[in-house]
């Protein structure tokens, strides 16, 4: 299992996108942080926050390969993958994140419709009961 933890700028806020690949696929968590965050303040996020992160279903895709041993590569190969962005899979698995809470709040707020309407259906029987009775 390997956990990357990206903080990047998308244009209005600091974001951080946590990837964790593990057996199951790849799994994507957002969190926004607003303003530019410092070094600090990342790592009180990641001691206190990081554990709580809400991640996506798995997605399906190609295992990345372990981390080269050489640090120079490895400095590299950081270098290029912040130059990249946010990557691809990770995005779909936020996506699907999203589509998910989205039926979560729409099945929700149709129960909750349901239960108003259900109420107002039995008010009303019991305002035509007590007509009927003539009090």
């Amino acid at each position: 299992m390997s956990v990357t933890l990206t903080v990047f700028y998308d244009g209005s806020f600091f974001s951080a996108l946590a990837e964790k690949c593990d057996a199951d696929g790849l799994r994507a968590a957002k969190h926004v942080f607003g303003p530019e965050p410092s070094d600090p303040e990342v790592y009180q996020w990641v001691l206190r926050e990081f554990a709580y992160l809400r991640y996506s279903p798995a997605v399906e895709g190609e295992r990345r390969p372990r981390a080269a041993g050489n640090p120079k590569r490895r400095q590299r190969q950081a270098a290029q993958a912040c130059s990249a962005g946010v990557g691809t899979r990770a995005q779909q698995a936020l996506q699907l994140q999203r589509e998910l809470s989205a039926q979560e709040r729409k099945s929700a707020r149709r129960a909750r419709t349901e239960a108003e309407e259900a109420r107002k259906y039995q008010l009303r029987q019991e305002k035509k009961k007590e007509r009927r009775r003539g009090h």
